[in-house]
């Protein structure tokens, strides 16, 4: 499964796995949005309610797609959070893991607190 993610200054397509939530935000496509940013993480809500699984995590690497299942928002880090240990990508909180950006996850850097924001089957 690819995604396409789109906001006024660029894209990035990302590949999901199979996992529960990827597969319900797949079902759910198209979705809009407006982001927000949080440090270098932007996130925004899809209106899907799921689950935490078993594997969430809450530290993970730049570019990973997750779903924060407290906000019902898929969330995009690419660098530090505000409570990140150093470097890390750490989420507010554990995250479902529902797969990874291509290409370079620095350019999230472009997309603004409250850009429109768009997923569609890529």
């Amino acid at each position: 499964m690819r995604i396409r993610i789109l906001w006024p200054a660029g894209q990035t397509t990302a590949t999901l796995r199979a996992t529960p939530t990827a597969e319900q935000l797949w079902s759910a496509l198209p979705i809009r949005s407006s982001a927000n940013t949080w440090g270098d993480e932007v996130y925004f809500d899809t209106l899907l309610a799921v689950d935490r699984e078993e594997d969430a995590q809450q530290v993970v690497a730049p570019g990973t797609v997750a779903f924060w299942t407290e906000g019902d928002s898929l969330a995009l880090p690419f660098g530090p959070t505000p409570i990140s240990r150093g470097s890390e990508c750490r989420l507010a909180s554990p995250c479902n893991i529902l797969g990874t950006l291509d290409g370079d996850p620095q350019v999230l850097r472009t997309v603004r607190g409250g850009d429109p924001i768009s997923v569609e089957r890529a």
